[in-house]
Formats: structure tokens, sequence, C-alpha cells
């Protein structure tokens, strides 16, 4: 019997079962088997390559396959191979689905509303290279990457890293990026790196940041974080290159809470002591696999659902459908209240078969959404222009 050959690809059936039907996180086997389907949900390429066909292929040619149980092996290899495609069809069929979330909270002529300066340095293909065979790989020789900026007095927790291209280009629009973990852990330089990669490769700057974590902090200790951190890239980013009066957050999971919050919460000044008066507004607000209701059974304040208002800035938000941690519901009830009520646009992308975490990688889920994030950004910025000007 060819252990370590039934090992390997038990391993990628297990991730493949657990992509395709996902444990809700209420469950006791949620969060363990969430780490295995993962990879496996947004990497089906490389689960398929180094966890099968070269396993398969080399037990077959060192003549480990003699055995009942070694073509039941294979026979396992070949089911999961199957359902791999599965979840490879899903991702190569979201560019489509964006495109036409995209339409619908923009309007089907969005595309040619873009300036043109714009439009030009956009990207029309997926990097296929990168996402077959350096998935996992996000930092790029074009882009400079300066860590552990303090923005504020919280130690560790206060640093921040900036990204920007080498060539350090002036005027350059700002994302703001935070990471996920429940508010009680994570820390920057982890997720959604291949967006901030790929945008400080076009010119922009980004900032990843650390922020105060339970239990030692609470509500709204969090979202004063972030809002310091807005405060000091309006008051340093121009030393690397950017013009932040173009400032888009964004967030993943917890972060996304916080971004949309910060978003509908524009220069309160009860959230901002000790800097009442700094300028805390944003151009808009990505919000990926992200919790929208309140902070840890507080009241209803610490919900986005709380401070939604007919200013509110455009709003990009991203779910996958198949969430076993903030049920695709959640998002849906949002995007709906958004919408009654800003008078700003609002897209909402549904994944289809996406699970949480979806922003980690170089797959082809993240890099139609990548793409589908810098022109949403563009539109943006081309009706600020037109506003200006007119």
């Amino acid at each position: 019997m060819p252990f370590g050959y039934l090992f390997t690809v038990a391993l990628a059936a297990i991730g493949t079962l657990f992509a395709l039907r996902p444990v809700p996180f209420s469950h006791p086997l949620g969060r363990p088997t969430y780490y295995f389907g993962l990879a496996a949900n947004e990497l089906p390429f490389a689960a398929f390559f180094y966890m099968l066909l070269l396993p398969t292929s080399l037990a077959l040619v060192d003549g480990d396959i003699d055995s009942a149980g070694g073509w039941a092996t294979v026979a396992l290899a070949a089911a999961t191979t199957i359902g791999l495609a599965v979840i490879a069809y899903r991702a190569t069929g979201e560019r489509d689905r964006i495109e036409r979330a995209m339409d619908d909270g923009l309007g089907s002529g969005w595309r040619a509303a873009i300036d043109t300066d714009l439009a030009q340095g956009l990207r029309h293909r997926l990097p296929l290279a990168r996402i077959l065979f350096l998935p996992i790989f996000r930092r790029r020789p074009d882009v400079r990457r300066v860590a552990n900026l303090a923005y504020g007095p919280a130690g560790r927790r206060n640093l921040l890293d900036l990204y920007h291209h080498r060539s350090r280009p002036s005027g350059a629009p700002v994302m703001i990026h935070l990471h996920g973990g429940g508010y009680s852990g994570g820390h920057k330089n982890s997720q959604s790196l291949p967006l901030l990669y790929h945008l400080a490769a076009q010119g922009w700057v980004c900032i990843s940041a650390n922020y105060r974590l339970r239990p030692q902090a609470q509500h709204p200790d969090h979202l004063i974080d972030l809002k310091k951190i807005i405060a000091w890239v309006r008051e340093h980013a121009h030393e690397y290159g950017a013009d932040p009066s173009t400032l888009f957050v964004a967030g993943s999971s917890a972060g996304g809470h916080m971004a949309a919050l910060a978003a509908l919460t524009q220069n309160n000044p009860a959230l901002q002591p000790g800097f009442e008066d700094a300028d805390t507004s944003v151009t808009g607000a990505i919000c990926l696999n992200t919790w929208y209701r309140a902070y840890f059974g507080q009241g209803p304040e610490s919900s986005p659902l709380h401070h939604i208002t007919p200013d509110a800035p455009p709003f990009f938000l991203a779910h996958g459908d198949l969430d076993p941690q903030v049920p695709v519901a959640d998002p849906r009830h949002f995007t709906d209240r958004l919408r009654q009520t800003s008078a700003n646009p609002v897209v909402y992308a549904e994944l289809r078969g996406g699970n949480h975490a979806f922003d980690l990688y170089h797959s082809v889920r993240f890099e139609a959404l990548v793409d589908a994030i810098e022109s949403f950004t563009a539109w943006v910025r081309s009706q600020e222009r037109r506003a200006v000007a007119g």
C-alpha cells in the first residue's frame, strides 16, 4: 500500500470536499475544515498538479500501484480531479459574473465613462502564468514595500506598511487595506496583497496596517485606529508620491466591517479623539467577505447598517456565496439597504463557489476581482474629475 501517495491524495480529496461543501463556522468542524478547503477552492490548478497528477505519475513510474489499495487511491484521485474541475469551472466564470455586477451597479455604459488616461492603464486579461505557476508569491520587483511605519502610540499594533512603485510617481491615489481576523487576530502583510501590489505597480500608494485587537481593544477602538491611518496618510503620504485627496478604504472580513464604518462616519469628531479636526473623508470603500452586523453583541451603532445615509460614498462589495463564516444573506441585505438610501453607486459582486478569505492568492477568482476593483476606482475617479471640472 503506497501510504505516502494515499496521504497526499487524501489531503487533496478532503480539501476538495470541503471547498465544494463548506461547513458553517457555527459547527464544531467549521473552522478546521475551512482551512482544508480554502487552498483547494482558490488554487484548484495547483492542487491538481502538485497533489494529484505529479504524485500519481510518480507512483505509476515507481510501480507502487500494484495492489487493490493502490488502485483505490488512483480512483480517489480521479474523483478528486472531477471535484477540482467543478471548482475551476466556477472560478473561470467569475470574470463575466463580475462584469454583470459592474453593469448592474454602474450602468451598462460604465466603461465609456472612464477617462481615457485611466482606461489605458486597466488590465484586460488575467495573468495566467502567475496564477498557474506562482499563485502564492505576492511580491513584485517594481514595487517597494516600506515596512513598519508608526501611525499611533500602540506599538506594533499601530504600524503600517506602505507600497509604492520604485519610480515613485507623483499624484498617486491611495488605497488603505485592513486585514481580517475577527478583530482578535491577523496582521498586515497578509491579505489582499495581490491587489495592493498590482495597484502599487500601476502607480498607486497602498497601505496595509495593523490595528489594536480584542480583548485589549473594543469597538470603537479599531475604527479610531483606521481614522488615525487616514489622518496619517493625509499628513505624510505625499512624502511617497501620494495625492491623498483620492483615498479609498478597503478591508477583508473584520477589516471590511471597519472600512465600511469609516466610509459611513467620515469626519465624525466623536470617533476622532485628539484629532477631531483631521480630514478622514474617503473617496470610496471596498469590502471583501465582510461582516456587516453589530460588533460582538454591542448596540446597532457598531454595525455599518446603522450609519447608512444618502451621502454615503461609492461602495464595491464582493462576497462568496459559499462563505461559511458570513452568510451571503448579510451582504445582500446590506447592499439592498445601501442602494435604497445612498445617492452614490453600489457594486455587489457575488462570487459563485467563493469561500471566506478568497483574497489571499493570485487565483482566477481574485485576479478577476482585482481588475474589477481597479476599474471601479477608475470610474469613481473619473466622476470626481468631472464634478470638480464642472
